[in-house]
């Protein structure tokens, strides 16, 4: 007999418990994992241990805390903290300054319109000589690409728009084809990195003065830190589309540029970000390597939900990895929609092993999405 009994009341964590960081370069925040009620984390020790030298950062104003309930009703708290640098350490990347210097933002465009612009910026590979050529070429697709852009959201009134670098922005030098990246590259490493701070903030550039922008990257295989094509160091952190990112952050400040950078914890390769800020929409990001083959990405999605990783959360999941377009509807959000998985378009100059293999090719393009507040997504997608 069944009567009267109610079903067992789902558990969860708060929405805004995300294991993510958020660094712009000199200032952001961390969230800690859930500990007992009776103890407080060592916030110094927690960033030491994300790769965050307490010599050189320092935690700031007072912590904000999430409590929740586990099966066996004990209690878990959740600490969210502000950090900043306490020095900012010298540049040692060549990067071209000259082309924000004496160039400070316009007062943007306020608008209300409740609308999100995603823009998928997915394998530039710059330095790369393939089918479409080499960095000269890829320049010029880039850039009519961005053209478009620039017009979309000057006519779109987008309350913001999130640029989301999902990897692969440099062709780098010591991945499995070492050797032929050594012999066609026509870019060094440290010129690669320097384009690709460049690129990304011509698209910045262009569009911070029409709305609010935020900007999110993760790590991925062709930026991996490699020593004999072997990763080494913190996955999130010693990445080039990393540091590129952090690069980014201070031309934003030099600029007086109102910019949201987010990047993974230095201890992952992906992230979950809040766009609207209320818990509808979560966009997840990864690069694609983590799977060996595109049909691989589902699983790998569901076993990090399980596990309570950060893109668990996740209502629309990006990756890039694979050169080419897919959407695919996959279960359902806490939101009451389906959640999505959108593989992004390549830039890049072209994948000749590939195309020698399959007999097959996809024309390059940035992918591109709408979202809106409190309303479903349901897998639209475009390409510039």
């Amino acid at each position: 007999m069944l009567e009267n009994l109610n079903p067992a009341r789902r558990i969860e964590a708060p929405k805004d418990w995300r294991p993510a960081l958020e660094f712009d370069g000199e200032e952001g925040f961390a969230i800690t994992p859930g500990v007992p009620a009776d103890q407080v984390p060592n916030f110094e020790e927690f960033l030491k241990l994300q790769g965050f030298d307490p010599e050189l950062y320092e935690v700031v104003g007072a912590p904000r805390t999430s409590r929740w309930q586990k099966y066996d009703e004990s209690w878990l708290t959740s600490y969210r903290f502000n950090f900043r640098l306490k020095r900012i350490a010298d540049l040692d990347l060549p990067l071209t300054w000259k082309v924000v210097k004496g160039k400070k933002a316009k007062p943007q465009v306020k608008v209300e319109t409740g609308k999100a612009l995603v823009i998928m910026l997915s394998d530039f590979q710059i330095g790369k000589v393939d089918t479409r050529g080499g960095t000269e070429e890829l320049i010029e697709r880039v850039f009519a690409a961005y053209d478009r852009l620039e017009q979309i959201v000057k006519k779109g009134k987008f309350e913001k728009v999130i640029i989301a670098e999902c990897g692969d922005l440099i062709e780098g030098f010591y991945n499995k084809a070492d050797q032929q990246q050594v012999f066609s590259n026509d870019k060094s490493l440290m010129n690669q990195v320097d384009l690709g701070v460049a690129l990304t903030w011509e698209l910045i550039k262009r569009l911070r003065n029409y709305t609010s922008l935020s900007y999110a990257t993760v790590a991925s295989n062709h930026c991996q830190f490699r020593l004999s094509k072997q990763q080494v160091g913190q996955p999130g952190l010693d990445d080039w589309g990393i540091v590129v990112a952090k690069q980014v952050a201070r031309l934003a400040k030099e600029t007086d540029t109102k910019l949201e950078v987010f990047v993974p914890n230095p201890e992952d390769e992906s992230l979950a970000i809040d766009p609207f800020g209320d818990g509808f929409h979560v966009l997840g990001m990864v690069h694609g390597h983590q799977a060996s083959r595109p049909e691989g990405i589902p699983s790998w999605w569901t076993k990090q939900a399980f596990g309570n990783q950060p893109v668990a959360a996740a209502t629309v999941l990006m990756t890039g990895h694979f050169h080419h377009l897919r959407v695919q509807e996959l279960g359902q959000s806490a939101n009451g929609g389906s959640r999505y998985w959108i593989q992004a378009k390549t830039m890049d100059s072209g994948s000749n092993w590939y195309r020698l293999n399959s007999g097959s090719d996809s024309q390059a393009g940035i992918t591109c999405f709408e979202l809106e507040r409190q309303t479903h997504y349901t897998g639209a997608v475009f390409n510039v």
